[in-house]
């Protein structure tokens, strides 16, 4: 059984859909990144950049246990070790791969700063939550262009890359997003969003969040503890 080390976030819930898809069997431990679990030691060990998701597969590519973390990482293992989701032609898969990288490079570190600077930066910066919000709205339109001309993300059949990027518009509002104007994207979200697959991977863990309200957990995921050599 799989050991999925993770909480409640965008980047956990990739891990967790992508499980469900391939009907693996899988345990989920909690990490608390509100409460510092992911500095523990134990973590670490499989997980050296101190953020979750993180995997433990008892039985990897050459029969041996092996540990992954960085959630791309883990949708291509999981991809390779069951065959699916991703296609095996190389046109095709190259096509996948692109907007896989897209979602890593661009919707998830820009979406994540539009997330902090909208919502939980403690002071209001108006240049900083003007920049990230106009660069959400340009991603935003980036799929929905992709989206008018292609029924997935990556092509003609679902793929990790809409695994990878449905979680991270889950909170659009937070983004300063008006679906009014992404039609075709939205047409995507609420497919994807019909999954039963994709409906249990966003509940794993999610009765275990927080809100983050107390400066206890800001200080652990934004402040001076996030920096230290490790």
């Amino acid at each position: 059984m799989i050991e999925v080390y993770s909480w409640a976030t965008p980047n956990g819930h990739k891990v967790h859909i992508m499980l469900e898809e391939c009907g693996l069997p899988y345990k989920a431990i909690a990490v608390d990144i509100g409460a510092g679990d992911q500095f523990k030691p134990d973590f670490l060990d499989i997980s050296p950049n101190n953020k979750i998701p993180a995997i433990v597969d008892p039985v990897g590519p050459d029969g041996r246990p092996i540990s992954l973390f960085e959630s791309g990482a883990i949708l291509l293992y999981l991809a390779a070790k069951t065959g699916r989701f991703l296609p095996q032609g190389d046109r095709e898969k190259f096509e996948v791969l692109q907007w896989l990288m897209f979602q890593m490079g661009g919707v998830g570190p820009m979406l994540g700063q539009a997330h902090h600077f909208r919502m939980y930066a403690p002071e209001k910066i108006s240049y900083a939550i003007d920049r990230y919000t106009n660069e959400a709205k340009r991603l935003y339109g980036v799929m929905d262009k992709r989206l008018g001309q292609s029924r997935y993300i990556g092509g003609d059949t679902y793929s990790i890359a809409d695994i990878a990027i449905f979680p991270w518009l889950r909170s659009w509002k937070n983004q300063g997003i008006d679906w009014a104007d992404y039609p075709a994207l939205k047409r995507w979200f609420d497919e994807i969003a019909e999954r039963p697959a994709v409906q249990r991977g966003v509940e794993v863990l999610a009765k275990a969040r927080k809100e983050l309200t107390d400066d206890k957990a800001r200080e652990v995921l934004f402040g001076s503890q996030q920096y230290q050599r490790r």
